[in-house]
């Protein structure tokens, strides 16, 4: 079994209306039930907008503190779930799934061994 991130992307600005929310929401609490049956299921949570992240780099015996996202973009990432399947194609199956329920990008990517 491999483990496997599934970032959520999102767009930058207010959250959705919560009548389009709720049911993408609802769905998306059915789909984690699914992966979590099947035993796929690790760990999910949703993050904060970027706007409340704080980035710490080091410069030399220093290290700089900055409000803010660590880059700029239209886009952010928005929420992760993390599984343990077979391969990267029960990986990418349930990366289709939560793609079809939230429409948003969904990226698949291995942990290291």
């Amino acid at each position: 079994m491999s483990q496997y991130l599934l970032s959520i992307y999102q767009p930058d600005g207010p959250a959705p209306a919560p009548e389009v929310l709720e049911p993408i929401m609802r769905d998306l609490d059915t789909l984690n039930k699914e992966m979590k049956t099947a035993g796929a299921w690790v760990f999910a949570a949703g993050l904060q907008p970027a706007g409340t992240a704080t980035v710490l780099r080091a410069q030399g015996d220093e290290v700089l503190v900055t409000d803010g996202p660590f880059t700029e973009g239209k886009e952010h990432l928005g929420g992760f779930t993390i599984i343990d399947v077979e391969d990267l194609e029960a990986a990418l199956g349930w990366a289709r799934e939560m793609a079809k329920v939230i429409t948003l990008p969904i990226e698949v990517r291995p942990f290291r061994d």
